[in-house]
């Protein structure tokens, strides 16, 4: 069995043996939606009005898919004996609990039910086995801020600066707004942890669900706490992650101890739920390729895109306007070295692993698809980062792409937040057009590392005024040095320049001809800067960006 966050904590914690997992778990596959109450053209019975506002903000509309499980259906099959799991709209069933063969009959012979899919475990299987592999973890007894570089982000600093984040929170994107599903093996701690104080406090933990035992998120590993923490922790000159004003779900899919089919169909139903809550991000860091039972396994045709269950399930999260992003997996030295489900997915943000210097990890699985395409999509720091463990401020050094993953989630929900109309293909390609390989991609690297300030500039190049009635033109634009302006109007213009904040930090009078502004311009840091010039008959305004 290969997990592709494989390279965890050093301290993993797991709960008691869920009783969803066991032999007498099914698959229950409905034949259709027929007799429901729901309606197209209800959507706020069934979705949140903030799902419904992402929808209309990119055009999605709302369709069968959406139209929740027939009530009646999933009625008769409890009356029947089963105990219900967690049903899926998307694909039209509902993973149960058997006790007995007279219940499997009684199943078998409801009218709606098309066929039904057994989730087995390896025959003599031990009852515990730990599935995470521990690989050179090195502990940090006592948090030390002497340790490392003295910095706002503290043990979290290089990851971001690789990805040239800083210039986006600098700018004042943090991730505020933007609404981040976390689906993982649990989240042990987490419920107590300093790191997490201002994402309770400021009411940003939305809420937590379990799809493994329906019980507490709270259990299981550390993991996704881990993985969490590098996202949303929040704890300045110490440990920021990349999107640390974000607001959150977590959500629970994943059973540690054993690896059975029925954890694909969790995932899917746990983003049918973050889907009708209206996330706009969806950071996994878990991959699908060898079962307990090897029937199930994945062959490398399976990954085209569209075969896998969890890969169908994230491609229909992304056609919802979703952007999912997902670990390439730690398989990268292995016989199968192969990206993992849903990694494979077409429309997924698919994340490799390199260290600190930029060097791809040996263990970051690589692509290409089945059909060809070129995964991972781009790289992030997994390898020599630093994680939180489930102990106040104590840290471990680990290394996977299920580090990587979360590292790029936040930064991709900080883009989302300073282009909200931006969908998030638009995301993913601005992305991987400001990465170092961006002219030459491979399956090792996919595009290599993104600049997060040149993927803003290519979200915002079409935002900036291009059209030959502009009253000025500022050029070029995005740029990383001089900045050059002409004013296209005749008369003297007032012309003011702002900060991501609003706050004016020139004003005067000017013409053509005249080259302050484009002193002032060069002098700018980095960031988001707002331009806006008037006269007596007509006012505009544009964004500039410097990287």
């Amino acid at each position: 069995m290969r997990k592709f966050f494989l390279l965890v904590l050093l301290f993993s914690l797991y709960g008691a043996a869920c009783a969803q997992i066991s032999p007498n778990c099914y698959w229950v596959q409905f034949t259709d939606k027929d007799g429901t109450p729901y309606s197209v053209d209800r959507p706020r019975e069934f979705l949140s009005p903030r799902a419904i506002e992402r929808r209309a903000r990119y055009g999605v509309a709302v369709d069968e898919l959406d139209i929740p499980v027939n009530e009646s259906y999933l009625n008769a099959v409890a009356g029947c004996g089963a105990r219900l799991l967690n049903p899926s709209k998307w694909l039209n069933g509902v993973t149960v609990e058997v006790l007995d063969d007279i219940v499997l009959e009684k199943l078998k012979d409801l009218p709606f039910v098309e066929s039904m899919r057994r989730f087995e475990e390896e025959p003599g299987r031990a009852e515990f086995q730990d599935k995470f592999v521990v690989e050179n973890m090195s502990m940090i007894a006592e948090t030390n801020i002497n340790k490392v570089k003295s910095d706002y982000y503290g043990y979290a600093l290089t990851q971001i600066e690789q990805l040239n984040g800083i210039g986006l929170h600098e700018a004042g994107y943090t991730g505020s707004g933007i609404l981040i599903g976390v689906c993982d093996g649990g989240f042990s701690g987490a419920d107590e942890l300093e790191l997490f104080d201002a994402v309770r406090d400021e009411g940003r933990l939305l809420g937590t669900k379990d799809f493994v035992g329906h019980e507490t998120v709270y259990s299981g590993t550390v993991h996704g706490t881990s993985v969490w923490g590098l996202i949303a922790g929040k704890l300045p000159d110490l440990y920021v992650g990349t999107a640390p004003d974000a607001t959150f779900y977590l959500c629970k899919t994943e059973n540690p101890r054993t690896e059975t089919l029925i954890e694909e169909y969790n995932w899917v139903s746990a983003a049918e739920h973050l889907d009708s809550l209206g996330v706009d991000v969806i950071s996994t860091s878990l991959s699908y390729v060898d079962f307990d039972y090897s029937s199930w396994n994945h062959s490398y045709s399976d990954l085209d895109g569209n075969t896998c269950v969890i890969t169908v399930g994230a491609e229909i999260a992304s056609s919802r306007g979703i952007m999912c992003v997902n670990s390439a997996g730690n398989d990268g030295e292995l016989s199968w070295h192969w990206i993992g489900a849903p990694a494979d997915a077409e429309n997924v943000l698919t994340v490799g692993s390199v260290n600190d210097y930029g060097v791809r990890s040996s263990f970051s699985s690589v692509g290409p698809t089945y059909d060809g395409r070129i995964k991972p999509d781009v790289m992030a720091q997994g390898e020599r980062i630093y994680v939180t463990t489930s102990t106040n401020n104590q840290f471990v050094a680990g290394a996977g792409t299920s580090y990587s993953t979360p590292v790029m989630a936040g930064i991709t929900a900080c883009l989302m937040q300073a282009m909200p109309n931006k969908n998030p293909v638009e995301v993913r390609d601005a992305l991987r057009k400001s990465a170092d390989k961006a002219n030459n991609p491979d399956n090792n690297y996919g595009y290599g590392i993104p600049d997060a300030m040149k993927a803003l500039a290519i979200l915002s190049i079409d935002e900036l005024s291009d059209d030959p009635n502009s009253m000025i033109k500022i050029f070029p634009n995005p740029s990383n040095g001089v900045i050059f302006s002409k004013i296209c109007v005749e008369g003297l213009c007032n012309v003011k320049v702002f900060d991501c904040v609003g706050k004016c930090l020139y004003s005067n009078d000017i013409q053509r001809d005249n080259n302050e502004l484009d002193t002032f311009l060069s002098e700018l840091g980095a960031g988001v800067y707002i331009v806006g010039i008037s006269n007596d008959s007509k006012k505009m305004s544009m964004k500039i960006i410097k990287y």
